[in-house]
């Protein structure tokens, strides 16, 4: 089986990782196994070129014949010309909490009508082999921001966040229901189609 390590010190997404991987002939393992995730700055100008700095950085300290993968995400509003985008963790400013940043968000688009709120959750994979060969994948949740937070699930940007086809937040419609419809989940789905070939 082949050993893939994904690049992050989040022990929840490398067990999403895992569970999405299920049956795809990798044994998943968090950055742990080659000394931890190493300090990385994500000065990209894209979520492929912030996948792809963290992608590297923890091929550099691991073994040979590991497959790594990493991923980089966020929130794009057409209204806001794409933002707050590769910038969605610290849109109100480093060290800015969730709220902050979803207050932000609400504040910016106050002058813009719900019917004119398009957004995306959007995901980019960046799995390099052992011979560092890059592949990139990417994964979108389309739908809207609402104008004011809803539910208590989630976190970020999910009690704004309606996902097409529903009229409750990412917040109201609980992890199960994310997780089938999450921008990482379609990256992924991507990476299986590609490696299973």
């Amino acid at each position: 089986m082949k050993q893939l390590i994904v690049a992050t010190g989040n022990a929840h997404k490398v067990e999403e990782f895992d569970g999405l991987l299920a049956d795809c002939g990798f044994e998943v393992h968090s950055a742990k196994v080659c000394g931890g995730m190493p300090e990385v700055v994500e000065d990209g100008g894209s979520f492929a070129a912030n996948a792809r700095i963290k992608a590297l950085a923890l091929r550099a300290q691991a073994p040979a014949d590991a497959w790594i993968v990493s991923d980089d995400s966020g929130l794009e509003v057409d209204a806001l010309d794409g933002a707050p985008g590769i910038y969605s963790a610290r849109y109100a400013g480093e060290g800015a909490n969730d709220l902050d940043n979803l207050n932000k968000l609400l504040t910016e688009l106050a002058k813009h009508a719900e019917a004119t709120r398009s957004a995306r959750f959007r995901c980019v994979l960046c799995l390099i082999d052992p011979e560092g060969r890059e592949q990139y994948f990417d994964g979108a949740c389309e739908g809207h921001i609402a104008s004011e937070p809803s539910g208590k699930q989630g976190f970020g940007y999910d009690p704004v966040f309606v996902p097409q086809g529903f009229t409750e937040s990412f917040a109201e419609l609980g992890e199960a229901t994310k997780s089938q419809l999450s921008h990482r989940a379609l990256a992924v789905q991507a990476l299986r189609e590609s490696v299973q070939g």
